[in-house]
């Protein structure tokens, strides 16, 4: 009895627990806080699913209980067999029409959502945004106003924006838990889906399909702001000069190692889009660097020294000559004066 109380208890604190643990993690990333359209219909379908499963669960609990009151053996009834209920019409029509009612239930506005989160009708007259996932990071094509930008998606409050995505290599996925729900992204079709959030912030998105070695390093955000704010960044951006001068030496000195090591054959600033590394154009401004890492000049040191140290896998291991520290400290000076626009995310809510 001891034995069994002590296992008990055990299995009682796991699950507690467990029940806490499911609090933590970032602000902006849980699908069961919907802060967007795509969200809220996700949360709906998810708590109508619990209830139909919480309904199941309670009769089964019923009929199983009475069971086992009703139908227990008593003193005196040994050998004694219940009447038999095998091939009973009415019992088996009752546990098919129940069933099928249940599921039904479920799946009327389940195909409804899918349907509605796929609607690219309105998408001719709305925002639209050519989203490219590579291994490990996401590009995204403001075609229509003729820039990009990496890493960092910006999107206007109460707005549909239709994002229009393309893997370069394998199959990544789409996914902002907070505003929208999930979507493939294959090498050989467009997939199409829209965000819409509900209020002003910086929301965290992932790659949700594995994808290589730094998958779960596959980060990006979705940063929110109002309409206003929104159009001042897309003018700020169009009007960002790549030929624009850093404040001082040291970054002049990087601008020139940046030019020198050709690091512009892979990543644009200002300029046409690039098809190989992320673009840096307002890269003082980006929320994380790599992804992931905090927006510090010694994280941006690191990366440059040693990127498969921070990330395995990626494409920028070994495409340019090895620098020194003094060399990585100038080109991170001179990245970390990349502003080109006074919209930041910490002017959307922060991190």
């Amino acid at each position: 009895m001891k034995g069994w109380m002590g296992k008990f208890k055990s299995l009682f604190l796991l699950s507690m627990l467990a029940l806490v643990l499911a609090g933590c993690g970032k602000e902006n990333l849980t699908a069961l806080v919907p802060k967007g359209y795509g969200a809220e219909s996700s949360m709906n379908l998810i708590i109508l699913s619990t209830v139909i499963m919480v309904f199941v669960f309670l009769i089964v609990i019923l009929v199983y209980t009475i069971v086992l009151i009703r139908f227990r053996r008593k003193k005196g009834q040994e050998g004694y067999i219940p009447k038999q209920v095998e091939g009973s019409k009415t019992l088996e029509t009752v546990w098919t029409i129940i069933p099928i009612i249940l599921v039904v239930t479920l799946a009327v506005p389940t195909v409804a959502a899918t349907f509605d989160l796929a609607d690219e009708s309105a998408s001719a007259d709305g925002i639209n945004i050519e989203v490219t996932g590579h291994q490990y990071w996401w590009h995204f094509n403001y075609e229509e106003e003729e820039f990009a930008t990496s890493q960092d998606l910006y999107i206007p409050v109460g707005e549909r924006v239709y994002v229009h995505m393309l893997s370069s290599d394998v199959i990544h996925s789409f996914w902002v838990p907070s505003i929208a729900g999930k979507m493939d992204v294959n090498p050989e079709n467009v997939n199409t889906m829209y965000l819409e959030a509900h209020e002003e912030g910086v929301y965290w998105g992932k790659c949700a399909e594995l994808c290589g070695p730094s998958h779960s390093l596959m980060d990006f955000k979705v940063i929110a702001v109002s309409p206003e704010e929104y159009d001042q960044w897309v003018s700020d951006m169009q009007n960002a000069d790549p030929e624009e001068e850093p404040q001082d030496a040291v970054a002049q000195d990087g601008k020139a190692l940046f030019e020198e090591n050709n690091c512009m054959s892979c990543h644009a600033i200002g300029s046409a889009p690039s098809a190989v590394g992320p673009d840096l154009t307002n890269f003082a401004n980006r929320s994380r660097i790599a992804g992931y890492l905090e927006p510090t000049k010694e994280n941006l040191v690191d990366w440059l020294m040693d990127p498969e140290s921070l990330k395995p896998g990626n494409k920028m291991t070994g495409a340019y000559p090895a620098l020194s520290e003094e060399e990585a400290d100038s080109i991170a000076e001179y990245l970390l004066q990349l502003e080109h626009s006074e919209i930041t995310p910490e002017s959307a809510g922060g991190l």
